[in-house]
């Protein structure tokens, strides 16, 4: 074993770690004059440092007394077992990934009805569907009416699925322009959107007269 090179090789060690040797005195509980007595090779660290030292770095004991830096040899069985689990993590990873992003796909909503436009859109994957309708136009007479009440409700074959907030003291027009709807998980599964099975329905009530509007949605095409 030779002092110097050992003390050569801390040195090497400390300064690729970028520390200094009062990091390296800190790290294994000695003074910095104890580090620079080993880099000058007048004094070596007793063997638990030693073996510490060679842990930290995963350095081989025997090749750091020979003052060379060789790395402890992987064992093949560890690095095989190791490399086999990488890989099942990757695959487990990638799979995961393919599972969840389902492709989304898009359908326009229209309305036959002459007295409104609709836009909106139906979105949907394999697994659910969601109603989004940003926008209702009313296009019929002008109706400057201010309603004590207005409601909008979506049904599926005649069955209500959705109900916005109501309001209050509000024309028709005001209304709709802060409406904003939207369904979340509507379905499991993408059905057709078609025969008037979805109505949107508009009812606004003045001194307990109650004026309905029946709005038809229509998909552009069947899912």
């Amino acid at each position: 074993m030779d002092p110097r090179k050992v003390g050569n090789l801390i040195k090497d060690i400390r300064k690729q770690n970028n520390l200094t040797q009062k990091d390296l005195a800190d790290k294994y509980g000695v003074t910095y004059q104890a580090v620079s007595k080993w880099e000058n090779g007048t004094n070596l660290p007793d063997i638990a440092l030693i073996k510490e030292i060679c842990k930290d770095y995963n350095l081989d004991i025997n090749k750091f007394l020979d003052g060379s830096k060789s790395k402890k040899k992987i064992n093949p069985i560890v690095f095989i077992v190791s490399s086999i689990i990488l890989v099942l993590i990757i695959i487990i990873t990638v799979l995961i990934i393919i599972h969840n992003n389902h492709e989304i796909s898009l359908k326009d909503l229209t309305t036959s009805c002459d007295n409104f436009q609709v836009s909106g859109v139906i979105a949907y994957d394999s697994n659910k569907s969601s109603i989004r309708i940003n926008k209702i136009y009313y296009c019929g007479e002008e109706d400057k009416n201010v309603y004590d009440t207005i409601t909008a409700t979506i049904l599926e074959n005649n069955k209500e699925i959705y109900a916005a907030n109501q309001g209050y003291d509000s024309t028709l027009k005001d209304y709709l322009d802060s409406l904003n709807i939207k369904l979340e998980n509507y379905i499991q599964k993408c059905k057709l959107y078609k025969d008037d099975t979805l109505k949107l329905i508009i009812t606004a009530t003045k001194k307990g007269v109650k004026t309905v509007y029946e709005i038809p949605l229509h998909a552009e095409d069947d899912c």
